[in-house]
Formats: structure tokens, C-alpha cells, sequence
């Protein structure tokens, strides 16, 4: 039987995609007392990389927002791995932190991050509820528009 946030997921029309396996010398979370670190999620979508570009540049406001959203439903991901399947293990979304691959000129980084803020809020009502930072940069790994990673409170 699926949990309350799984069933909020559905309710939301979202799938989550399988844990993304770790792309260099690092794991994908880490456990420790009652938090979970997640590494930073990037634009993974069926098997492939979607938002490639700069935001300011090659991509829209609107765009880079999309990207944060699915590097946000890539977090939910490793997170239900960390808590073996069950999401209502989640207690309280702690921090996310938001990078945006930008042109030099770019300043509407919060209005992107918001892509990853909006979603973790639609799924984990007041829970979702985070502190956050959200910066620009000249570039990205394997050039995506943004990536994001997070701390959760777990039970």
C-alpha cells in the first residue's frame, strides 16, 4: 500500500524516476542520525539529460524553472532510496541548494531554484517548507541548466 506522499506524488500526476547511480567518486546520500544529505541531483529524465544550456542564454527563466523541478523530483528519488521506500519518513525538508548554469549577465537565479521549492512543497506540504540558497555558475557538469541537492529529517 502506497504512503501518504507516494499518494500525493500520484495525485500530482508524477512519477518518480529510479535513484540515479552516482556519475564520479562520491555516493548519492548519506545517512547520519536522523538526517539524510543527498549529493546534488542534476537534470536525469528516462535515462537522459534534459535542459542542457544557460540559463539567460540558450534557456529561459521558465526553462531553467522546469530543470530545478526535475533535479527536485530526482532528490525525492535518492530520498525514498535512503528511507527504504517509505516517504512518510520524512519529517521535515531541511535546506536545498540550488545551482544554475548562467550567462554572466543572469540574476533571476531564485525565480529558477523556485522550480525545485514549488515541487518539494506540492509534495511534502508545511514538511516541504525549506531554507535555501540558489547561485549561479558558469557551468554545470555534463552542461545542465541546473542541479540541486538537499538535507531531509527523517524518522
Amino acid at each position: 500500500m502506497a504512503g501518504k506522499i507516494d499518494a500525493r506524488i500520484a495525485e500530482l500526476g508524477l512519477q518518480l524516476p529510479p535513484a540515479a547511480a552516482p556519475a564520479a567518486n562520491y555516493i548519492p546520500y548519506v545517512v547520519t542520525g536522523n538526517l539524510v544529505f543527498v549529493s546534488g541531483q542534476i537534470t536525469f529524465r528516462d535515462g537522459a539529460l534534459a535542459y542542457l544550456g544557460k540559463v539567460g542564454g540558450d534557456l529561459t527563466v521558465d526553462d531553467g524553472y522546469q530543470a530545478a523541478r526535475l533535479c527536485a523530483l530526482n532528490l525525492i528519488a535518492q530520498v525514498k532510496e535512503a528511507c527504504g521506500g517509505d516517504l512518510d519518513r520524512v519529517v521535515r525538508v531541511v535546506k536545498l541548494g540550488g545551482f544554475v548554469n548562467c550567462t554572466a549577465d543572469f540574476t533571476d537565479h531564485p525565480k529558477v531554484i523556485n522550480g525545485a521549492s514549488d515541487l518539494i512543497a506540492e509534495v511534502f506540504g508545511d514538511a516541504g517548507r525549506h531554507a535555501r540558497f540558489a547561485v549561479g555558475a558558469p557551468s554545470l557538469p555534463l552542461g545542465v541548466a541546473t542541479e540541486v541537492d538537499g538535507i531531509f529529517e527523517i524518522a
